[in-house]
């Protein structure tokens, strides 16, 4: 099967979730809501490494998210990387100094950009591939809310209309 007939819809979805909601109109996030991205800058490494109730902290889905999407962008450029990923991996870092978190949330950038490109150009995939490609918005998606429970500086703005 062929992604042309939903490249488009999908690259929407994950570009409204990082970069923010258009003002003409949204479909996941509220109006006048800047995406994770943004939300993310505003918080400070020691806001980040925070947890509560022996929950995960924000740094530490944010390191989750970014190595999900280095698997599905690795994926993209040919390779199998799932046969050999630690999902574990990713979340025993949770706290960061003020370096590791800007780098932090700059490779979660890049790497958003970068699925960013990939989701939005047709290509044959098969059903499981498929799957992977619509599960990686929705994954994000999760992901955010999330991190907007952890702290609530990372929330957007309220629905008002």
């Amino acid at each position: 099967m062929n992604t042309a007939d939903v490249a488009e819809t999908l690259a929407t979805l994950f570009r409204e979730l990082v970069h923010g909601a258009p003002e003409d109109g949204a479909f996941v996030l509220n109006r006048g809501d800047h995406g994770i991205l943004a939300s993310l800058d505003r918080l400070s490494a020691d806001e980040a490494s925070l947890t509560h109730d022996g929950g995960a902290s924000v740094a530490a889905h944010v390191e989750h998210v970014y190595y999900g999407l280095s698997l599905m962008n690795r994926w993209a450029a040919g390779e199998n990387p799932f046969l050999d990923a630690n999902w574990a991996t990713a979340w025993q870092r949770g706290t960061v100094t003020d370096t590791e978190w800007a780098e932090r949330r700059a490779t979660l950038r890049d790497a958003c950009m970068q699925w960013l490109g990939t989701i939005g150009v047709p290509r044959d995939v098969n059903r499981l591939e498929m799957n992977g490609i619509f599960g990686s918005v929705a994954h994000m998606a999760y992901h955010i809310g999330a991190m907007r429970q952890i702290d609530r500086r990372l929330k957007g703005p309220s629905a008002n209309d």
